[in-house]
This record gives C-alpha cells, sequence and structure tokens, in this order.
C-alpha cells in the first residue's frame, strides 16, 4: 500500500498514526531499516521529513533521496548523530532479534530531543501459538514466533516499558499494531490460495504486532536499565 493514500486518514495504520505526528520538517531515524520498505512507505506519507536509518544489513541504495545511513550493531554502535538530533524515532520488527536492549534504549534516548517520541513495534505473545503456514506455503511466511530463525526471544509490551521507564521515557500508549484495510480484506481472501498478501491480510486480521509508544522526558537522566543491564540477556 502506498502511504501517500493516507495522508487524510492515517488512524487507519497504527504505524502511520504515529509517523503523522512528527513535527513537520523534523528528523525521524528508523532502527532495523533492511530494505528501506518502511521507510519508503514514511516518506510517501511525509515527503517533509528528514530521515535517517541504522542497520547492521541495510540497503542504503534503496532508501529514499537523502536518507542518512549508518551502518552498526543495535547491541553496541553509537548512533552517529548528535544528541537531542531526532524528533521521532521507529524500531519496528527488531528487538525481537536482539538480546539485549540497553544500548538501543540509551542511544534511543540520547538522540531525541526531550519531548521526542519512539515507536516500538514487536511480535504479539499470540504469535507464540500461532500454526505455521499451511501445506507447501509451510516456511514462506512468518506465522509462528519460532518460523524465523533470526529470532530471539519474544518482549512483551509490559517489559519493554518497564525498561523505558527505568531510562526516563514515559508510556504514551500500547496495544495491538494494524492496518484496518488489510484486516478487513482478511474474510475474503482466506478463500483465496496461498500468497504472500493473504498471509499479510491474515497478520493484520489476527494481530500478529505489539506496539509501544514513549515519550523522551523533558529531564530524563541514567536509568536503572541503564545501571543494571538488560535482566534477560
Amino acid at each position: 500500500m502506498n502511504w501517500k493514500y493516507l495522508r487524510p486518514f492515517p488512524w487507519v495504520d497504527t504505524r502511520a498514526r504515529f509517523v503523522a505526528g512528527t513535527p513537520i520538517g523534523g528528523a525521524l531515524l528508523d532502527l532495523g531499516s533492511s530494505t528501506g520498505e518502511t521507510l519508503g512507505h514514511i516518506h510517501q506519507l511525509r515527503p517533509d521529513l528528514r530521515l535517517r536509518a541504522f542497520d547492521l544489513h541495510g540497503a542504503p541504495e534503496a532508501y529514499p533521496p537523502g536518507c542518512e545511513y549508518q551502518r552498526g550493531d543495535l547491541e553496541r554502535t553509537p548512533f552517529q548523530w548528535p544528541e537531542a538530533s531526532m524528533d521521532a524515532v521507529t524500531c519496528m520488527q527488531v528487538i525481537e532479534h536482539l538480546r539485549d536492549l540497553t544500548h538501543l534504549i540509551q542511544e534511543t534516548k540520547r538522540v531525541l530531543k526531550p519531548g521526542a517520541r519512539v515507536f516500538f513495534e514487536t511480535p504479539h505473545p499470540r504469535t507464540l501459538t500461532l500454526s505455521s503456514c499451511p501445506g507447501p506455503a509451510a516456511g514462506t511466511f512468518c506465522m509462528n514466533f519460532a518460523d524465523a530463525s533470526c529470532h530471539t526471544r519474544l518482549v512483551p509490551m509490559g517489559l519493554l516499558a518497564e525498561y523505558l521507564r527505568d531510562a526516563g521515557f514515559e508510556i504514551l500508549n500500547s496495544g495491538t499494531s494494524r492496518n484496518w484495510v488489510f484486516a478487513a480484506a482478511y474474510p475474503l481472501l482466506a478463500f483465496f490460495p496461498a500468497s504472500r498478501r493473504k498471509f499479510t491480510s491474515q497478520t493484520h486480521w489476527l494481530g500478529w504486532s505489539a506496539f509501544l509508544i514513549a515519550r523522551k522526558n523533558r529531564d530524563a537522566g541514567g536509568g536503572a536499565a541503564q545501571r543494571r543491564g538488560d535482566s534477560n540477556r
């Protein structure tokens, strides 16, 4: 879906609703940018934003024009951008790949402006019990959390919220991440043969992803999460 069509009603997509709230002309950093598909959607919705990207295995040649890219490890590489330089940070389908979130959270706090927001999205706990794609489609689409060998651990939003509060963030919202257009299409697509479109629609229907939005406190300092490290590594 081209996100430019969501400009009049970004609320139909949880990600788009967050991006739409970024200040005009602001700087947005996307962590774990991968192939740039999400960055492309963000640019479609908000071409005014100054985009930044960070990933260990990114594809900067596919990113929107003018996007600044840094290659690095989210568990140990310092971000190249100055303190308090970002108006928003997005981190979508990333934290489930990491063993330690301490560095990511602290660097996110450092580069965010006071009062600016961060958006996290990760597989919902219900993905632990979902069936894998059936028949010949098995292994072609990640439906159960364990279908992806790169998944390290599931991160419940309550645990992530604890880490963020300790680091100096205020939790604004959390819940299930959906695109309601895709979700609404599933009752029809359910009768169609297996395809990426069908499975994508099914994940939005089921509520495959959880999200959390937090805001950097204006007086945020070093928190307990930084001092103690990630208790689950």
